[in-house]
């Protein structure tokens, strides 16, 4: 297995991921969820839940105005198909304090494009 990083695999990243945050900046939850695969494991600040539908719901319910601003952190290249990527990033909000996280997503190449596979956020400390 090649675990090395590269360069293509934070562009792959990047280019997911700016299509996830216009969504999100937008407040365009299935815009968002487009950006995910089917079976996606999605994990915010709430329960996780699995699908678009979820992912959906999840960004539906953020309030309006919330904007993300990423840093990749980590890449790791698992398989062809496979990248995973770490990152910090902030939601900031027009009426409350900016929340930082950490990410960890894994993105997979599909028919239709690269997309999210997995999504696990956690709070920093």
């Amino acid at each position: 297995m090649d675990t090395t990083k590269t360069k293509d695999d934070e562009a792959i990243l990047r280019d997911v991921l700016d299509r996830w945050k216009a969504g999100v900046d937008a407040h365009e939850p299935h815009r968002v969820a487009a950006q995910f695969t089917e079976d996606a494991i999605f994990q915010g600040l709430h329960p996780y839940s699995t699908g678009r539908r979820g992912v959906a719901a999840y960004y539906d319910s953020q309030p309006l105005g919330m904007e993300a601003a990423y840093q990749v952190l980590e890449t790791r290249r698992l398989s062809q198909d496979l990248v995973l990527g770490y990152l910090a990033v902030d939601f900031s909000f027009t009426d409350r304090p900016t929340i930082g996280v950490n990410l960890s997503v894994l993105v997979r190449r599909t028919a239709e494009d690269w997309q999210i596979a997995h999504y696990h956020v956690s709070r920093l400390p």
